[in-house]
């Protein structure tokens, strides 16, 4: 009866060490790959965003959108809004007590929240109602907005009714993106 001991085994691995070396290697030129790509792709959709080259899908604006930093979606979300003829500036960080932008048009004052969120993460009425209770005695004349790259559940939509508030999921925040483009294009 053949019977495989340890110092067996360890000749065999030290034997192959080669190919130990060579599987690592490959793994690793993998995952270098994967990431050049990854890289790559992004570079390429921000490029494009940035020159107006060509209009961007809404998935392909979503996915560059979800992939900044709070604080950068935050800035993004203050320059959208002038764009878009309101004189707005970041306020978000630590102590923000749920604004993380103010926006002010024709004398009114307009707070918003950003939460930059991947897809399978909804807004829920906790969040909504956080944001506005902390706002609420602030809206004498202006609105509120809770800016989201992903959906709103419906009870956190409901909420929302008869408030002066207006929730923007992913696909009316692109909707919004694409009319600011188009009106710098005007100007």
């Amino acid at each position: 009866m053949f019977h495989i001991t340890f110092s067996m085994m360890w000749r065999m691995v030290k034997m192959l060490w080669p190919l130990w070396v060579f599987c690592a290697l490959v793994i690793f030129i993998e995952i270098v790959v994967i990431l050049f790509k990854r890289l790559a792709n992004e570079r390429r959709i921000r490029n494009q965003f940035n020159a107006g080259s060509r209009w961007l899908s809404d998935q392909e604006l979503l996915y560059w959108l979800r992939g900044m930093k709070p604080w950068e979606f935050e800035e993004y979300i203050a320059e959208l809004f002038n764009k878009l003829g309101f004189k707005a500036r970041k306020v978000g960080g630590g102590y923000d007590r749920g604004v993380d932008v103010v926006a002010e048009k024709d004398g009114r004052e307009h707070y918003i929240q950003c939460k930059k969120y991947f897809p399978k993460h909804q807004v829920v009425p906790a969040d909504v109602r956080e944001f506005y209770g902390a706002i609420a005695d602030h809206l004498a004349n202006g609105k509120a907005y809770f800016i989201t790259t992903s959906t709103f559940t419906l009870e956190a939509e409901k909420f929302v009714e008869g408030k002066p508030m207006e929730l923007w999921d992913g696909y009316r925040l692109t909707e919004y993106i694409h009319l600011a483009e188009k009106n710098k294009k005007a100007d």
